[in-house]
């Protein structure tokens, strides 16, 4: 699944549990996410909450944000078993 949200296009490449809601997601995205080349969305208590992450060689890049941790950050960070997805975004 493709994605358009203003000038950048995304493919859903995981959706744990049907955890991705088009609707939902237009809703909280903001151009804050427009420098990051994965973008996770975590969904607990029918809230949904999104993060950023990089791959290493993104100039915007550092250590919290590397791509690498996502598992990390679904285990720490998120409710047990939650519903979650995970946008990579299509270069141009």
């Amino acid at each position: 699944m493709i994605i358009d949200v203003g000038d950048n296009k995304y493919k859903l490449i995981k959706d744990y549990r049907d955890g991705f809601d088009k609707d939902t997601f237009l809703e909280k995205y903001t151009s804050y996410f427009e420098n990051y080349d994965y973008i996770v969305g975590d969904i607990a208590y029918s809230k949904m909450r999104l993060k950023g992450f990089n791959k290493k060689d993104n100039k915007f890049f550092n250590r919290i944000n590397d791509y690498k941790n996502l598992e990390k950050y679904i285990k720490e960070n998120c409710a047990f078993d939650c519903r979650y997805f995970v946008l990579e975004k299509i270069q141009k």
